[in-house]
């Protein structure tokens, strides 16, 4: 009996020796051997969803005209027009939230109702910058172009080499007529169209020189390098009329800020000291006189820094 535990116990160690030395067999993680679940939406994320598809009907029903499409596509924003107006009352709700918060219902009231303008500005600001950017990359467009005529291609492939490398939003805006020329519109009426959506009176001239070569021939090159040195003349007078213009332009933008700053000034000092002002209906009338003679002396000052060239 002895013998044979001895025996046992040195196959016991022969065994543990052999599990030892043997490589191990390769472990799968658990999260690999099981399939793939993504993780399950939060409730804000159901919550949006939910109501971006409301909206989103309503829309579809025709009885929303805020925030268009094409207002959102010149702006440049990547959201849909459901999406973009859950995003402003979003913003309404976070107002009117802060203004409860603040101890001042009328300042909810001004916030909700100010939301829709903000976004309005806000598109509107988006689209001049855009559009400010496709204006400076016109002359390189136009070089782009003339390149290409010059090397023997089409006008529609020297428009699609010019999308091809340019920046946005010019590279937008060409694939944009090549879409639509691909699809049966007429090249003139797409270079027409995209004047008009970006507001540039030298792309109008670029539209017509296509359109004058198309009926009476000619070098086509030549004459964009002759567009193209006429807008950098204009373009370099816009930059001395901005530069001359920018002082008013800044003083009006002081003088239009500086009340709304006092008054939010002294309700972060001493909250109380403007109670009168939105309690008796003298300072209504005070707040509803301000705001008309605010808004007159912008538009005063707007019309007089606002040159036309």
């Amino acid at each position: 009996m002895l013998t044979f535990g001895a025996l046992l116990l040195f196959l016991a160690a022969i065994l543990l020796g052999v599990a030892l030395v043997m490589p191990r067999a390769p472990q799968i993680a658990v999260d690999r051997r099981r399939p793939y679940e993504s993780e399950p939406p939060s409730h804000l994320t159901r919550l949006t969803g939910s109501t971006v598809r409301a909206v989103d009907r309503f829309i579809d029903s025709g009885n929303a005209r805020l925030f268009s499409r094409d207002a959102l596509e010149n702006a440049g924003v990547r959201l849909s027009q459901a999406e973009f107006i859950v995003l402003v009352i979003a913003g309404a709700v976070v107002g009117a939230l802060l203004g409860l918060v603040i101890g001042l219902p009328v300042l909810s009231v001004f916030l909700v109702v100010l939301a829709p303008f903000a976004g309005h500005l806000v598109l509107s600001f988006l689209s001049g910058k855009r559009r400010s950017k496709f204006d400076q990359q016109l002359g390189d467009t136009l070089q782009l172009l003339a390149g290409g005529l010059r090397a023997g291609h089409s006008i529609l492939r020297a428009i699609e080499a010019a999308a091809a490398e340019s920046q946005s939003p010019t590279s937008e805006e060409m694939r944009r007529v090549i879409t639509e020329t691909s699809l049966g519109r007429d090249l003139l009426a797409s270079l027409t169209n995209t004047s008009e959506r970006m507001k540039s009176e030298d792309f109008v001239w670029i539209a017509q020189a296509i359109q004058i070569n198309r009926e009476v021939g000619g070098n086509l090159a030549d004459v964009l390098d002759q567009v193209n040195e006429t807008i950098r003349e204009r373009a370099e007078i816009k930059g001395h009329i901005k530069a001359l213009a920018a002082e008013g332009k800044f003083s009006a933008y002081i003088l239009i800020a500086m009340p709304i700053g006092i008054v939010l000034m002294l309700l972060a000092v001493n909250p109380g000291y403007m109670d009168a002002m939105f309690t008796d209906p003298l300072g209504w009338i005070m707040i509803g006189a301000s705001m008309v003679m605010m808004t007159i002396g912008s538009l005063w000052m707007r019309k007089i820094i606002d040159l036309k060239f």
